[in-house]
């Protein structure tokens, strides 16, 4: 506006319609986005890496509780919890393997529940149709 009055020319308002940059313009600002972009990129990374670093710490962190309240649990009265986990995991396992087809239960005739040799023995057959 200053410059059209130095030649007598009154501007009240200017619009520009179309406006254009040179190349070497439009490539450096679009390189400066792509730039931008592989930054933000970067920095997502290394945050996501040191979530999951604190997970995995906080995780083992728990295991390592975990395990020492068990073995203080242990210690304090005997391997009965041990037993217990063991015959759920035999629930567990016969409850799995009586759903499949392809698996047949044939008592035996002695008490195959202790380990101290008795006569008979339970057998799981593995039938294939």
């Amino acid at each position: 506006m200053k410059r059209a009055a130095d030649f007598n020319i009154a501007l009240e308002d200017v619009s520009i319609t179309h406006m254009t940059f040179g190349r070497e313009f439009t490539k450096a600002v679009e390189d400066k986005q792509i730039a931008q972009q592989e930054a933000e990129r970067a920095r997502f990374v290394v945050e996501k890496a040191e979530q999951e670093r604190q997970a995995n710490v906080i995780r083992a962190e728990g295991e390592s509780e975990a395990a020492d309240v068990i073995g203080k649990a242990v210690a304090k009265s005997g391997n009965g919890l041990i037993q217990i986990r063991r015959i759920e995991t035999q629930r567990d396992v016969a409850n799995l393997l009586s759903h499949n087809p392809n698996v047949t239960y044939l008592p035996g005739g002695g008490s195959g529940d202790d380990n101290s040799g008795g006569k008979g023995g339970n057998f799981l057959l593995g039938l294939r149709s």
